[in-house]
């Protein structure tokens, strides 16, 4: 398997063990999420602990940093975290898969919605990279008065000035990496 050759390698793992260390504790403290909190040791995962969607039927287990090759949340855990996680969406989307009903399986969607004036809603989701968040008010019309997004990229940036406190430069590219920001998402 290509990851393990990746993974495993020697060169690999002593670039990434013990460097850009997240401890538990600051990474909840910063409000990271996704592979990154998980990376940390941090055994939350939304899909599993806050169901929606069809989640909750389904058979899959959230990956999470063992220290396996160096400190808990360090780059080398977070890299594992993510690929282990591919491999547990595979398996999600299989499942998924296999519950489709047979036919048309197109929902009626409204095209729009006017909820009533001053309504509020914060909906999440688990994406890629951590909790994806949408704040939601209303002013009685079908276009909100305020939507706010809650880029887990965004958030999970935060956290670099802490742990890349006395690295090599070198190794800053490799954290800023391991953190997998998107730059859209930051800048929105």
């Amino acid at each position: 398997m290509l990851n393990d050759l990746l993974s495993y390698n020697e060169i690999f793992v002593k670039r990434t063990a013990n460097v850009g260390v997240l401890p538990k504790d600051v990474a909840i403290n910063y409000a990271v999420s996704g592979p990154q909190l998980r990376g940390s040791g941090v055994n939350w995962d939304l899909r599993r602990d806050d169901p929606y969607s069809i989640y909750h039927k389904l058979e899959w287990e959230p990956q999470v940093g063992k220290g396996e090759m160096g400190t808990v949340g360090d780059c080398w855990d977070r890299h594992i975290v993510r690929m282990h996680e591919m491999e547990q969406c595979l398996n999600i989307i299989e499942q998924a898969l296999a519950g489709l009903p047979e036919g048309n399986v197109k929902a009626a969607i409204p095209k729009r919605i006017r909820p009533e004036k001053d309504a509020e809603i914060y909906v999440r989701t688990e994406s890629s990279r951590g909790e994806l968040g949408f704040y939601i008010v209303s002013d009685g019309t079908a276009s909100p008065f305020r939507v706010k997004a809650r880029g887990p990229a965004f958030v999970n940036l935060s956290v670099l000035p802490e742990i890349a406190k006395g690295c090599m430069i070198a190794d800053l590219v490799l954290i800023a990496g391991s953190i997998d920001i998107v730059l859209g998402e930051v800048d929105r």
